[in-house]
């Protein structure tokens, strides 16, 4: 893509104007740019520097210690698929900003860079599993498990299943969800069926995770579990397309698997 190119959203903004904006002394300026340049998947060079520029940024920080900028560039380098980006979103996994650690933690598992594993390795080592359940994790351990999962990291299954029983439940859900991923066939389902379970949670935020968590998987068993979830079929055509895609590989053209065919009838159920 042409930095000259112009993609515009509602304000009119184009590549050349983001690319300047995010050097500018605004710092609403600077977020917003940081942000489009993801949004609108802008992956010229220059963009790539600059937000890795972004990433150690220490004007934007916010009364309370956030890194919105950071957070941008972060999620916005992920989307941009560049591993360029790598070393600087792992630095990133040590920023103090809850918000920047887990959007380099995502971004890392969208460039499938597996050079960033020692480094979630050591994040997850000895968690505190005393936490209350009503505060949030130290860390967003959610993200570095779904990460581990996403990037094969067999070698961290013993690190990965205390957290099966830790108090947060989207945390037990990303440590099932990474099991599964780095299970043996034959030993993946039981993970599988445990998120099948915490589908009949009480709480829709947590039902919302676990069929974003089995799409992502792709675990057919839960297919018929997540077309009957008390949550907005939106989210559970979302979560059976990932199964879907799961499904498309393992058939031999033109036919569909029997999973395939399954899962594609509880969707038409659902429009």
């Amino acid at each position: 893509m042409n930095p000259e190119s112009e993609i515009s959203d509602d304000n009119q903004l184009t590549i050349e104007q983001a690319l300047i904006n995010l050097q500018c002394e605004d710092l609403g300026l600077r977020i917003y740019a940081a942000w489009w340049l993801g949004r609108f998947r802008v992956n010229v060079p220059k963009a790539i520097d600059l937000l890795i520029l972004a990433l150690a940024d220490e004007a934007d920080r916010t009364e309370v210690g956030g890194y919105p900028l950071r957070r941008n560039a972060a999620r916005a380098l992920g989307k941009l698929g560049d591993r360029r980006a790598v070393p600087a979103l792992i630095e990133s996994l040590e920023c103090e900003d809850f918000y920047v650690r887990e959007a380099a933690a995502q971004s890392l598992e969208m460039l499938g860079d597996r050079s960033c594993l020692s480094k979630l390795v050591e994040l997850i080592k000895n968690p505190n599993l005393q936490t209350s359940t009503d505060s949030e994790p130290e860390h967003p351990y959610d993200a570095f498990l779904e990460a581990l999962g996403t990037l094969g990291a067999v070698e961290a299954i013993p690190d990965i299943l205390p957290f099966l029983e830790h108090p947060t439940p989207k945390v037990q859900y990303a440590a099932a969800r990474a099991m599964y991923q780095l299970s043996a066939a034959g030993e993946a389902n039981q993970y599988g069926d445990r998120l099948v379970a915490a589908l009949s949670n009480k709480d829709l935020q947590l039902r919302r995770t676990v069929l974003s968590d089995l799409g992502a998987i792709g675990y057919l068993g839960a297919a018929e579990a997540i077309s009957n979830t008390m949550a907005e079929n939106s989210l559970k055509l979302i979560s059976l397309k990932g199964l879907l895609e799961k499904q498309i590989p393992l058939a031999i053209p033109p036919e569909l698997t029997d999973g395939a065919i399954r899962v594609m009838a509880l969707m038409d159920d659902l429009l």
